[in-house]
């Protein structure tokens, strides 16, 4: 095996570790661009930009200032291709965003098999530890963090027997939630008054504490709460 050989499974190599190991990390989570799908990006992005390092390859014979490859325009084009894969695991769920780190990890990990293609091994393996860092390490401090948890909530009365908004306002108040909006709907051709209210608390037990005191009420017909997860 001569050494072009040996440079481009070299170069390959790297990014296929790099871009898996940034992959095992969210296919433990649950991710659906996991562990081959952040190994492909890397690798990919690797062999675009080898394309750029070989460019004496496509015009053989020809002197060599006759064409020249500009790399870091193939280079923007990997990015710009990588904004449309990671637009297709953002997903909006409600109020809940998610994908948004998985998406993060799609574009870093271009950029790792970018700079794995041109050779730049030490940039590679700082970058690959601080990514990997980031996802996990900064997980658990992000985790620990106080932050507001928001929630959609809908509760539903019998026409002749509701709270008034101000009521349900001092209920979740108790329960430790304060309401951002409140919408009104009537239900079952006027027999029953729905109310839709997005709600935030800084206590994730909240959520448990405030549907125990809702299934104590027997005025309430029905009650939804779907927690806004990031």
């Amino acid at each position: 095996m001569d050494s072009e050989w040996l440079n481009v499974v070299l170069h390959l190599s790297v990014a296929t570790v790099a871009g898996g190991l940034i992959g095992l990390e969210r296919s433990y989570h649950g991710r659906p661009a996991g562990f081959r799908t952040h190994t492909l990006v890397c690798v990919a992005s690797s062999l675009l930009m080898l394309v750029t390092m070989y460019q004496g390859k496509w015009f053989v014979g020809a002197p060599i200032d006759t064409v020249k490859v500009d790399p870091t325009r193939m280079a923007q084009g990997i990015m710009t291709g990588i904004g449309f894969l990671g637009a297709g695991v953002i997903m909006r769920e409600g109020l809940s965003v998610r994908g948004l780190t998985t998406a993060a990890s799609i574009w870093i990990t271009a950029a790792i098999g970018i700079l794995a293609g041109v050779g730049i091994y030490s940039a590679v393996l700082i970058a690959t530890v601080i990514t990997i860092g980031t996802l996990t390490v900064l997980r658990k401090i992000e985790n620990k963090m106080p932050s507001q948890i928001y929630a959609n909530h809908t509760i539903i009365f019998d026409r002749h027997s509701y709270m008034s908004e101000m009521e349900i306002r001092e209920l979740l108040l108790q329960n430790g939630f304060s309401v951002a909006n409140v919408s009104y709907r009537l239900l079952e051709k006027g027999e029953q008054l729905e109310y839709r209210m997005t709600v935030r608390t800084m206590d994730r037990n909240n959520i448990e504490k405030l549907s125990r005191t809702l299934m104590g009420l027997a005025t309430v017909v029905e009650f939804n709460i779907s927690m806004a997860n990031d």
